[in-house]
């Protein structure tokens, strides 16, 4: 039989202290807000648990025995210990409700997390935030080893050992620079010949590559990169100076195409949509701010202007 089974709850415990206190277990009752047949009860129910006599009973009220004076001061050190117990847990919780440490993708990080974090602000002020990028793969393995209370991935599906939601949707483009010779062609190019072309693209273990891969497997895979690079915005300023044609997120390319510096080339049947996930570890649920950030993304508030992403910045601890 376990000790748990041995020993009296806290409740029993703070009821005795109370009678030894008051001299009486009907003063007691009425101090704990119980009536005094039920605190009578449990004093009897705890001197059958513990095989001891605790109190020694009279009309003029409750004293305790030899044993229940030994056993009232044991009671008082375990209720202080709980006490302690109580508070440091309390510390831990309201430590826990002041930060949050999230790690997103780039795409996720760098276009739409600022617009959320600016939302989590306002509604939780005193909230210390740390933010890191890394790829989908890396996200994923932050997150599993506990470095992170949330993660933001792109990608077909919710990554091994981790339990997620779709909070967004993106589509990967084709841009080129405006003098491309794909810009020239009306019907866009197809799968197969985005197949056979070498391109920027992402390192391998990104969403963005792993969406494009999954796409041109049935023409034939992705051609050797002709750069691989690891930041979006080193793909777009390859991209716009000539170098060739970068595959990248919608929302990534969405100030350079509105003002020329790129131009989106169709291609014909392939299927670029993405969705983005919240992860976290599976069967936790996410808590407090990790909570609270969840349900902004979830909201898909749109991108935020660049004041707005500055202000964001802001926010981020080192």
């Amino acid at each position: 039989m376990g000790i748990a089974h041995r020993v009296p709850d806290l409740g029993a415990l703070e009821l005795l202290l109370a009678v030894v206190r008051l001299g009486s277990v009907g003063r007691a009752a009425a101090e704990l807000g119980v009536t005094q047949p039920a605190a009578s009860a449990r004093i009897r129910t705890m001197e059958r648990q513990l095989g001891l006599a605790l109190l020694d009973r009279s009309p003029r009220g409750s004293r305790p025995t030899e044993a229940g004076t030994l056993v009232a001061g044991w009671a008082q050190q375990v209720l202080d210990a709980a006490t302690a117990l109580d508070a440091g847990a309390t510390a831990l919780r309201e430590r826990r409700e002041g930060r949050l440490r999230v790690v997103a993708s780039m795409t996720v990080a760098e276009y739409l997390m600022p617009g959320w974090l600016v939302a989590l602000h306002a509604a939780r002020p005193g909230t210390a935030v740390t933010l890191r990028t890394a790829n989908s793969a890396a996200v994923a393995e932050t997150v599993r080893a506990g470095g992170a209370d949330l993660g933001f991935v792109e990608g077909t599906r919710t990554p091994a050992g981790l339990s997620g939601t779709v909070v967004a949707a993106d589509r990967l483009v084709v841009a080129v620079a405006p003098r491309h010779r794909w810009t020239r062609r009306r019907g866009g190019v197809t799968g197969d010949e985005l197949a056979a072309t070498p391109l920027i693209l992402r390192e391998e273990g990104s969403g963005t590559r792993e969406v494009l891969d999954r796409a041109l497997a049935a023409h034939g895979g992705t051609a050797p990169p002709l750069l691989q690079l690891g930041s979006t915005t080193a793909l777009k300023a390859a991209a716009v100076s000539g170098a060739g044609p970068v595959v990248v997120s919608e929302l990534a390319v969405a100030d350079e195409l509105a003002g020329g510096r790129l131009v989106a080339v169709p291609v014909a049947g392939l299927d670029l949509r993405r969705p983005l996930r919240a992860v976290w570890p599976a069967g936790q649920r996410p808590a407090g701010p990790a909570r609270d950030l969840l349900a902004l993304a979830r909201q898909g508030r749109p991108r935020p202007p660049r004041a707005s992403r500055e202000r964001a910045a802001g926010m981020l601890e080192t």
